[in-house]
């Protein structure tokens, strides 16, 4: 049962989400770090109607299909073409790369892109941005991404794993626990979403980090990754995992292993994740709302298409789930993609 100050918290981020959800617009955008933000009237829209690209990392990752929904939504709002361009696995970098620079070559306004790998995209979205394409970055809220772009559209990680973290003091530090991370492949995401929680448990001596190890973003890598945790630590009481896929993989280890005692936390608001938290399989997480997320992109796309969008970065908020809270998410499968695979 959430605690008083934590419902009262959820309660603010829940309107939150309803003025994302209503509004045609989205919050003020905050300015990018000094040098990347590229500049809005430089953008040369070709087509009538705009023809856009979503370019997420994978297909494997349902969490990217919604906020595909969520554009395609707003796209189908606006009259505007939208197609959406990803390799399967979001471990195939070179397949994205490969994508991307067919997406150079044919007539496109703009690019919505998410990516496991800055570094290796930033040269081809200097390209985009060369030829007058707008670039958005979906699902981050890095201030400087390594070549200029025009905007980033996504929730603060950082924050929001440093709120579970402090849930999950408030639910379970009264006493010492030994904790397991499970990490995505290095990168920004996995950077912020882990240093987060490890922000939010610092100076606590009940918490004790004893392992840390990369579940590759997946449920086939959670499951390896949570299986050789609690095999090398049995004595754990806590996994926090930086995505939703990886601490359901972590869960079908748990069970495996008969430990149904610990305390799993994840990080996304997948649809599969609040099902199987519902279920009592999954402990809580950090809903990220990505249809919600899906639909404020498409709206600063367009608008950076117009030059109304000021540049930046658009936050969009976050809360956390337990049982009760999943549950209540689970009843409003409008708000959801995919949907829930059963009525709640």
């Amino acid at each position: 049962m959430l605690k008083s100050a934590t419902k009262a918290t959820l309660a603010v981020s829940l309107a939150a989400l309803a003025t994302v959800a209503l509004a045609q617009d989205y919050p003020a955008p905050v300015p990018l770090a000094e040098g990347a933000q590229a500049p809005i009237d430089a953008i040369a829209p070709k087509n009538e109607p705009f023809r856009i690209a979503y370019m997420p990392p994978a297909t494997e990752f349902n969490y990217y299909i919604a906020i595909g929904e969520g554009i395609k939504a707003v796209a189908e709002e606006e009259g505007a073409e939208v197609f959406m361009l990803a390799p399967q696995s979001g471990a195939d970098i070179n397949g994205q790369m490969g994508m991307i620079q067919d997406v150079l070559t044919q007539d496109v306004d703009a690019i919505i892109f998410g990516t496991h790998d800055e570094f290796a995209a930033a040269p081809l979205l200097k390209q985009a941005v060369d030829k007058g394409m707008a670039v958005v970055m979906i699902n981050s809220d890095i201030p400087n991404f390594p070549t200029p772009i025009h905007g980033v559209v996504g929730y603060s990680q950082r924050n929001g794993t440093h709120k579970i973290a402090d849930w999950a003091i408030e639910n379970y530090g009264s006493e010492p626990l030994k904790v397991g991370i499970i990490e995505g492949q290095p990168g920004y995401h996995s950077t912020e979403r882990v240093g987060g929680f490890l922000d939010g448990i610092e100076g606590n001596e009940n918490f004790e980090v004893v392992v840390s190890i990369d579940g590759k973003w997946n449920v086939e890598g959670g499951n390896t990754a949570g299986m050789d945790i609690l095999q090398a630590h049995p004595d754990l009481d806590m996994i926090f995992a930086a995505n939703d896929y990886m601490i359901i993989g972590a869960s079908y280890a748990a069970k495996a292993l008969g430990r149904t005692d610990i305390v799993l936390l994840g990080n996304d608001g997948d649809t599969s994740g609040l099902e199987e938290i519902a279920a009592g399989n999954v402990t809580a997480t950090v809903n990220t709302s990505p249809f919600l997320m899906g639909k404020a992109a498409m709206h600063a796309t367009l608008d950076a298409l117009e030059g109304t969008y000021p540049g930046g970065w658009i936050e969009t908020p976050t809360t956390i789930e337990d049982s009760e809270g999943a549950l209540a998410v689970l009843q409003e499968p409008e708000k959801l993609f995919p949907q829930p695979s059963k009525e709640y």
